[in-house]
């Protein structure tokens, strides 16, 4: 029975099945004209194997039959329709998106693809961030592990004995003996004579040194053994002399002093530097330069008398700390402000080791 309801109360699906029905019966009415015309003829019915002939029996002898192959039936090729196809059998096409969507989906995907290169690169920056706090920390902890490490062992290293107080040594930068004779006829250290030749980071200690000999402060003495010089005799001088160990001040108020350089006259090798003043405290060593070369003096211990003879006399200047130098061998140098009351240079006067003999 046909549907006789308005249009716009069916639904979608029913008008696309009435749809459907429609556009059947119209091919169906176009199929039925052009068979009438003549347009479609309908494909004939294939025809049946006619039946083969019986074989007419032989009234003589008959040969020996041949084989008899068999016949593989032929399955008649399927007849092609001949009805003609309208486009509305047809599959339909597949849509093709249009330029303007094809641009904007190309834009969208480029621009999802920048954003994952940039959060991968954020990311990297992040964990090179992270990684290079975390090496910072771990050399800071190292630092401080080797810092206490250290401390620990420094504690427990025994603390030697001082030889001495002094932390510097005056003899390091200038020759003994340098003074200045002030208008009263007191005596003042020369430290302009040489200050300016000690590394900056020194100087307070050694103005600091300069006044400890003066105060009697920090100066310690070696103890005497069998092998220190205790006493020297210069007849070209004629002088019979004790000797003190050291140069400060103190030591060479009281005589002729010995520079604490560890040199003895009994070693086979090492400098034995003795100091005197020229023009105070007794001028011992006022004739220092009339000392030629060839003459003997003499410096005792409590064993030994050791003979010296000069080889060679010079005049330098404070700072020419040279000539305390261990030569190598035995040998002796005897040291005094020059010239006279002047005091700006020094008198050299150098000696070798000839003889030892027992005291």
């Amino acid at each position: 029975m046909r549907d006789k309801r308005p249009v716009d109360e069916l639904s979608i699906e029913e008008l696309e099945r009435i749809l459907a029905i429609r556009k059947r019966e119209q091919r169906q009415q176009r199929l039925e004209r052009m068979r009438q015309t003549g347009r479609v003829m309908d494909a004939p019915e294939p025809a049946a194997p006619s039946p083969q002939p019986a074989p007419v029996a032989a009234t003589a002898v008959a040969p020996r039959p041949l084989p008899v192959q068999p016949v593989v039936p032929v399955s008649p090729s399927p007849a092609r329709n001949a009805s003609p196809a309208f486009e509305d059998d047809a599959p339909a096409p597949t849509p093709v998106a249009s330029p303007q969507v094809r641009a904007a989906r190309r834009s969208f995907i480029n621009r999802v693809l920048t954003s994952v290169e940039v959060l991968a690169v954020v990311g990297l920056v992040a964990i090179g961030a992270v990684l290079f706090n975390a090496v910072s920390t771990l050399e800071r902890e190292t630092a401080n592990a080797q810092r206490e490490a250290n401390e620990a062992r420094l504690a427990g290293i025994p603390t030697p004995e001082p030889t001495s107080l002094l932390t510097v040594k005056l003899e390091d930068f200038v020759l003994p003996g340098g003074h200045i004779i002030n208008p009263d006829n007191t005596i003042s250290f020369n430290l302009d004579e040489f200050i300016d030749e000690v590394p900056a980071h020194l100087q307070s200690a050694v103005r600091q040194q300069v006044v400890d000999q003066f105060l009697l402060a920090n100066v310690i003495r070696p103890p005497q053994t069998d092998e220190t010089a205790l006493y020297v005799s210069i007849p070209r001088l004629g002088l019979e002399q004790s000797i003190v160990q050291g140069t400060d001040a103190e030591a060479l108020k009281e005589g002729v002093g010995q520079v604490l350089n560890g040199a003895l006259p009994g070693a086979p090798t090492g400098n034995v530097v003795l100091a005197a003043h020229n023009d105070v405290y007794g001028e011992l060593f006022k004739n220092l330069d009339q000392m030629q070369v060839g003459d003997e003096f003499y410096i005792q211990t409590r064993n030994r008398t050791y003979t010296y003879r000069v080889t060679a006399t010079d005049i330098v200047n404070p700072t020419d700390v040279y000539v305390m130098a261990d030569q190598g061998r035995p040998t002796a140098t005897l040291i005094s402000c020059y010239p006279y009351r002047v005091n700006d240079k020094r008198y050299i006067v150098f000696a070798e080791l000839v003889s030892g003999e027992s005291a």
